[in-house]
């Protein structure tokens, strides 16, 4: 027979939920309805004005070139950093759980960049790419590759991609790592007995079962990737050159504290919510039908 814990106390459930609704109301429902109020709004940079113009500032923003750039940016960068943060993490993760010597030494050191805050972790693939004192940078032009990502954009969006997948490669490699050895081993042997090749194995078996693992980190790295890589970019780029690194979260930030344009940038923060949530519920809505629980 299921046994059931029973609060006798009527009031203890609220109060232990209490501190998790403030923190929601606090720091999400509270931000996104004042972005909703203000997005239907114009002030003035003093804020000692306030008009109601509707739905003007959606309409401005969205006949705004850099606007409409900033989202091409956006999606670009955020599958391209989900992409190779987790092919990368996945391929260490099956490099780790195979019985090598070291194993816990190598595990660590991988796990290390997670520590790193992003825009120390953009500091540092800054100076490595700084085309006139990085090392990287230096071995590039040996190899008759000229690299300035401050005036080419394709490479500053490439640098900027590579920073932000490496710190979130850490994050995906303790997951990967997880499901693979919550794998029964005796699957694996059964399919090496048929006389499974190791790359069969792990497309047929492995794989498959990491299915749950793949579908929360696909989720996690695309928002990882809208929000949290703002760090990142302003070391870096700020942006530029062009435009061509400014993704939709570094926009809202220039309209917002440096332009002090407050009702465009309420507009854009709604957009960007909206944006995220249906990404999250198509994600939720299709790609989870193939999931294998």
């Amino acid at each position: 027979m299921e046994k059931r814990v029973v609060f006798q106390n009527k009031v203890l459930p609220y109060i232990l939920v209490a501190p998790q609704i403030v923190i929601t109301i606090v720091f999400f429902i509270w931000p996104a309805s004042q972005a909703l109020y203000q997005s239907v709004l114009q002030e003035d940079p003093f804020g000692l004005s306030t008009v109601f113009v509707g739905l003007d500032n959606f309409h401005y923003i969205f006949t705004d070139p850099i606007y409409l750039n900033s989202i091409k940016v956006t999606i670009v960068f955020s599958l391209s950093v989900a992409a190779v943060a987790m092919s990368v993490a996945l391929l260490l993760a099956v490099m780790a759980n195979r019985a090598i010597h070291g194993a816990t030494i190598y595990k660590t050191f991988i796990i290390w960049p997670y520590a790193v805050a992003p825009v120390a972790a953009a500091v540092v693939w800054y100076f490595l790419f700084n085309p006139t004192v990085g090392m990287v940078s230096f071995f590039l032009e040996e190899i008759g590759i000229d690299w300035n990502h401050t005036l080419n954009g394709g490479q500053a969006l490439l640098l900027v991609i590579i920073a932000a997948a490496w710190r979130q490669i850490a994050y995906n490699f303790l997951f990967f790592l997880a499901g693979l050895q919550a794998i029964p081993k005796s699957f694996i042997e059964a399919a090496a007995i048929d006389g499974a090749s190791p790359s069969r194995r792990f497309w047929t078996i492995t794989f498959p079962l990491l299915s749950p693992t793949v579908f929360f980190l696909v989720v996690m790295n695309i928002v990882y990737a809208f929000f949290d890589t703002f760090g990142v970019i302003h070391a870096i780029t700020e942006g530029g050159p062009s435009e061509a690194t400014n993704i939709m979260v570094f926009k809202i930030y220039h309209d917002s504290f440096e332009s002090l344009d407050l009702g465009s940038s309420a507009a854009q923060s709604v957009i960007l919510m909206a944006l995220v949530i249906a990404l999250t519920v198509i994600q939720f809505r299709y790609i989870e039908r193939k999931v294998h629980y």
